[in-house]
């Protein structure tokens, strides 16, 4: 006969913490809140040394200790004990208390909470007790509520629950759920190891025995498990459940038990197939296994034991372990204090401190400080499986990404998981500290962390731009056109300024800074500074909201009233030239006429021809409207005016008038015009008069 005793057997660390707490506690005014483990020999030996077991924490007085089991409990429950100064001892499991962290999360921002397991289990009663929100517990993959369709979910599953059935689950409610569906997988590794092994042995054992308290959630699941791929599986309790006379015919048996069975059970099954003469003559390798269970019940690397301090010497201490009645050395090096002094542990001698086995071979090695140590990086790491971001300096690199060391483990950051986007160079990561989220947490073997930091990243960029549009829609709600406004100038280009109002971008065209026209931002607003606006245009589809200075300042002719009056005299600059007259920038907005009558006292053709573009001029205003903002000048008005020459005395007498001088009045404006002899000859009085009026 084989046998093949499944290597994940015998307690777990939660339990074992919780058995080793509760059988190391001084049981006056000490309580246990609700059965320890599922197994019966445990919890008999628990009852044994005298701890009292309750159901409620109302039956608990005031003042006393109470051990929280690694199932978890309520929330509330911790807030009752603080308020009746119950001392809680904690016992939960790592893998729970993640659990129930989870849960408060994501019913804190309106998840619908879905716990994968069994309603009634001591730990699910528990997550309930963290879900702030609605929530539901299923066990059956094949029996979804249809209400959980329309909903916003969170799942995750009792720690000890069925790993197959917890996929099916999944599936099934992302084939019905229309919203988003956030998974958390929150079996215990250990849980899933000792399944996967039972399915193992299964496979390729004649038999299966699996061993557990028969209330036992996780041992059962093992039972289910054996029974899909073995024909011949036996439940026991202990040892007594076993019928040897229904094995004996197997040619090769697998035995699992689950995380609330102590290993001593485990060897009590094997010592009594041993006691069978049949399989002592057939099995030569019986004896190896029991010796096996015997030094792994005893010892294991990782296991937290009770020592008792026997002698101190100038080395460090002399112990006796559980068991043993040889005293081991504890070196001073390994010792949780800041120097070690020999004479203070004197004192000390009889006392029981927590001892963590570091090593087993060649000789057994304990240490007090790693305990220390690794208790901050449990607590650690039970952060970052929950989500928690955590910091590492990047160390190298490798083909496929970034790699760094967090306490014991190595820590890798994908390539793809270092930002979004494509990250060609993955050397200008060295020595930079990286802001991470782990994606998977690896514990057994070489431990490592696999971790995103695109994640976190992708994550704030995401609550950056829902905060920029919700401010963005709360700025289109509480503007309007025509409001004034105050905004800070960010940035200036050569068509205008971008303006700061309540955070939000707006532009000030450069033709809206000055009424007179500027040629840059920089000669009306400084970089940097507050001013007042005024809202011109808003397009919200566009998000574009158009601002203007100048229509909250002066305008050039606001002012010209108290600054010019008829009769003043101005300096001022041709600006342009029209068939009619000349106009004159007085001031940049302000410009006046000089019409082509104004001028000169000479009568011109054009004004062209005497001014240019350009030219700078004296004119006085002879005529100042504000109101209709004109002004008009004269240049003439401050000129000297010629001399005339003197009249020729008028001809009376004369046969042939075209050959003398004449003088004649033009109708047309009454003015004189004096011609010469030679310039009318052969034309009559007629065209002259004709040619006046079209001069004039």
């Amino acid at each position: 006969m084989e046998i093949y005793v499944a290597k994940n057997s015998g307690f777990c660390k939660g339990v074992q913490k919780a058995v080793d707490t509760a059988l190391n506690l001084q049981t006056e005014n000490a309580y246990i809140l609700g059965e320890l483990i599922h197994n019966a020999d445990v919890v008999k030996a628990i009852n044994d040394k005298g701890l009292k077991v309750v159901e409620s924490l109302d039956v608990i007085p005031d003042g006393s200790s109470v051990v929280f089991r690694s199932h978890g409990v309520p929330k509330c429950f911790y807030g009752e004990c603080s308020r009746r100064n119950i001392k809680v001892i904690d016992c939960t499991c790592g893998f729970v208390r993640r659990t129930q962290k989870i849960v408060e999360e994501q019913s804190a921002k309106g998840r619908f909470i879905v716990i994968a397991g069994e309603a009634s289990h001591p730990e699910v009663v528990g997550l309930l007790g963290w879900c702030g929100g609605a929530a539901a517990v299923l066990n059956d993959p094949e029996t979804i509520p249809a209400f959980l369709a329309d909903k916003n979910l969170c799942i995750v599953s009792q720690t000890t629950f069925s790993s197959e059935k917890f996929e099916k689950i999944i599936k099934n409610i992302r084939k019905l759920c229309e919203k988003t569906v956030a998974v958390f997988k929150t079996i215990c590794y250990t849980t899933i190891e000792r399944q996967f092994e039972t399915e193992e042995l299964a496979k390729k054992c004649d038999a299966m025995l699996v061993l557990g308290g028969l209330n036992s959630s996780n041992t059962n699941k093992l039972y289910e498990i054996a029974l899909k791929f073995c024909g011949n599986v036996f439940r026991l309790a202990n040892s007594e459940d076993l019928d040897y006379s229904k094995i004996k015919k197997f040619k090769s048996i697998g035995i699992v038990s689950g995380a609330s069975t102590p290993n001593a059970q485990t060897r009590e099954v094997l010592l009594k197939m041993a006691e069978n003469t049949e399989v002592k003559a057939t099995d030569s390798i019986m004896e190896d296994v029991v010796a096996k269970i015997d030094n792994e019940s005893k010892f294991k690397k990782g296991q937290i034991v009770q020592a008792t301090i026997s002698q101190a010497t100038d080395e460090g201490l002399q112990i006796l372990l559980p068991f043993s009645k040889k005293e081991v050395v504890l070196s001073k090096d390994e010792l949780d204090c800041e120097q070690y002094n020999a004479d203070e542990y004197m004192d000390k001698i009889g006392e029981t401190i927590d001892l963590i086995v570091v090593e087993l071979k060649p000789s057994l090695k304990l240490s007090q400080k790693m305990i220390r140590t690794l208790k901050e990086e449990e607590a650690l790491s039970a952060e970052i499986e929950a989500g928690k971001e955590f910091s590492v300096v990047c160390t190298g690199t490798n083909k496929g990404g970034l790699v760094s060391l967090l306490g014991t483990y190595s820590v890798f950051v994908p390539a793809k998981e270092i930002r979004p986007g494509y990250v060609k160079d993955l050397t200008k990561y060295e020595g930079k500290t990286l802001r991470l989220r782990a994606l998977e947490i690896r514990k057994t073997g070489r431990k490592e962390i696999i971790a995103s930091q695109r994640v976190i990243l992708q994550e704030e960029a995401e609550v950056k731009e829902a905060a920029k549009l919700a401010k963005e829609e709360e700025f289109f709600a509480t503007i309007a056109v025509g409001d004034v406004v105050e905004g800070r100038v960010e940035r200036a280009t050569n068509f205008g300024a971008f303006v700061s109002v309540s955070g939000f971008d707006c532009l000030a065209h450069i033709s809206d800074l000055s009424w007179t026209g500027v040629d840059a931002v920089k000669d009306v607003l400084e970089i940097g500074k507050t001013y007042q606006f005024k809202v011109l245009k808003i397009d919200k589809d566009n998000k574009k909201v158009s601002i203007g200075y100048k229509q909250l300042q002066p305008q050039p002719w606001d002012l010209a009233e108290g600054k010019y009056a008829v009769g003043d005299i101005i300096h001022g600059k041709v600006v342009r030239i029209v068939p009619f007259g000349a106009f004159v920038e007085v001031e940049k907005g302000i410009d006046g006429l000089v019409h082509v009558s104004q001028i000169s006292h000479e009568r011109i053709e054009t004004p062209a021809t005497v001014l240019n573009v350009g030219d700078e001029v004296d004119a006085k205003i002879v005529a100042l409207d504000v109101d209709a903002k004109k002004m008009n000048l004269s240049i003439k008005a401050i000129l000297p005016e010629p001399e005339r020459a003197p009249r020729a005395p008028r001809n009376e007498g004369g046969e042939d008038n075209r050959k003398g001088r004449f003088t004649r009045r033009n109708s047309a404006d009454d003015e004189l015009s004096t011609w010469s002899e030679g310039s009318i000859s052969g034309t009559s009085i007629a065209d002259l008069i004709a040619s006046a009026k079209n001069n004039k």
